[in-house]
């Protein structure tokens, strides 16, 4: 881990000097910070990469190590538990956790994925079309806990339609394009973007694409999430997100040289895929409502109502209260979140 971290933070100092990053604080003053994502890296998450190459981080102060993910839910038990100081986690998943746990200090800060990618894509030759119920009495390959199929009893909600239409067989994300292909099963679950690896080995005309985003109901996905820090050190929750936010805004406008930052982070990359990745994942972190919004931001009564689907989906026994789950006072102003044109 030493050796990963030591080769990662000197292939970042390097790409940092070819862009040109300024002076920044020196080393010994820098506050270290712990950041999971919530899976490995790819360019869904090169913003973060790029602030960390071209000394964004540094130049407030923060020396940040990012570590990859487990899963979009997972993320949200590290930061709870204060392992990860911030995490990207699934929101709708910090809403259930806040039912479970009142207590917890663990809230979302800035709303990455404007809306959830979450989507089944099902083989045409199973007779699977873009109508959910097209699904009924399929096998489904999702993984035990991730977010996209935690997520479909509210879309079967709004679907009027029951949540068992059609059978879950439970597979390892890294086996999940296996058992499609060879046809063990008939559909999977996806993050819109994380299925580039599929359409790598079916033509994308033998698959059918059913988005979550279509069947009624916007849900918020993916959100920056911290705990204690927001209490003990809010100053570095808003340098972070400070940071972040500057590279998300550049990468909207030019992905290049995030792209490079990760390819220098995971030399195994294909770029290729990683551009075919970020044209889908662009369209969830910036939509019609960031215009109004702003990147991060959420509308309060989009969110009060996705906190209630939760809430009637899984009979939790309480219901946390919007301002709870997300608190907007650590994010910049909006007009430095505004979209890049």
């Amino acid at each position: 881990m030493q050796r990963r971290r030591f080769l990662s933070t000197t292939l970042a100092s390097s790409i940092a000097a070819t862009l040109g990053a300024p002076a920044v604080h020196a080393q010994g003053s820098m506050t270290p910070l712990k950041f999971t994502l919530d899976f490995r890296v790819t360019s869904q998450t090169s913003p973060f990469f790029l602030a960390q190459a071209k000394g964004y981080y540094k130049q407030e102060g923060l020396d940040v190590t990012i570590d990859v993910g487990a899963g979009s839910v997972a993320s949200i038990t590290r930061v709870a538990s204060g392992a990860y100081d911030i995490g990207l986690g699934d929101i709708s998943s910090l809403a259930e956790f806040h039912a479970q746990n009142p207590d917890t200090p663990v809230q979302a800060i800035y709303q990455y994925y404007n809306r959830a990618p979450f989507v089944i894509i099902g083989r045409k030759d199973r007779g699977i079309t873009t109508d959910f119920q097209s699904l009924k009495g399929k096998k489904v390959a999702a993984a035990a806990v991730e977010s996209t199929r935690r997520s479909w009893p509210m879309v079967a909600r709004a679907l009027k339609t029951q949540p068992e239409l059609f059978d879950w067989v439970t597979t390892d994300f890294s086996a999940r394009d296996n058992v499609v292909v060879r046809g063990d099963v008939d559909a999977a679950t996806y993050f819109h973007d994380s299925a580039v690896s599929l359409f790598a080995r079916l033509p994308a005309k033998d698959l059918s694409v059913l988005e979550y985003n279509k069947a009624g109901l916007n849900l918020y996905g993916n959100a920056i999430l911290a705990g204690k820090l927001l209490q003990e050190k809010p100053e570095v929750a808003k340098a972070f997100l400070r940071a972040s936010n500057r590279a998300l805004r550049e990468t909207l406008a030019n992905p290049e040289a995030a792209f490079a930052a990760i390819k220098a982070r995971e030399a195994i990359l294909n770029m290729d895929v990683e551009r075919e990745r970020w044209a889908i994942t662009r369209q969830y972190l910036q939509t019609t409502e960031s215009q109004t919004v702003g990147l991060g931001g959420v509308q309060g009564a989009v969110l009060a109502h996705q906190i209630e689907e939760v809430n009637t989906v899984f009979s939790l026994a309480r219901k946390p209260a919007p301002e709870r789950v997300f608190n907007p006072a650590f994010m910049p102003a909006l007009a430095d979140r505004k979209v890049v044109a």
